[in-house]
C-alpha cells in the first residue's frame, strides 16, 4: 500500500511539474491618423508662422512647407545636417503632435 501511495505521489508530482502556466501575451495595435497635407510654396506660408520659426528656432532654414484643410502647417526645417518637423496653426502657434 505504501508503494502504491508513493507511486501515485511521484506520478502526480511529475505531472504538475510539466503543467506550467504560459504568460499572457498582450497585443497592442496603434493607429496613426494623419491629416492630409499638401505641399505649398515657402512664399505661401503666413508671416506669423515664419516669424515664430525664426524666433523659436534661430539659424534654421525652411526646407518644405505643407498645409492641411484646417489651416495647419507642417514645416520641415534644417540646421546644418539636422532636420526637424514642426507643426503650427495659421497664427504661428506651435502645435504638439
Amino acid at each position: 500500500m505504501k508503494k502504491l501511495v508513493l507511486s501515485a505521489a511521484i506520478v502526480l508530482g511529475s505531472l504538475s511539474v510539466n503543467a506550467t502556466v504560459l504568460p499572457a501575451i498582450s497585443i497592442t495595435q496603434s493607429v496613426l491618423i494623419q491629416d492630409e497635407y499638401t505641399e505649398v510654396a515657402a512664399d505661401a506660408v503666413p508671416t506669423a508662422v515664419k516669424s515664430t520659426i525664426e524666433k523659436s528656432f534661430p539659424n534654421t532654414k525652411l526646407e518644405k512647407a505643407y498645409k492641411n484643410a484646417k489651416n495647419e502647417y507642417k514645416l520641415e526645417i534644417s540646421n546644418g545636417d539636422k532636420k526637424y518637423t514642426i507643426f503650427t496653426d495659421a497664427s504661428g502657434n506651435i502645435i504638439k503632435k
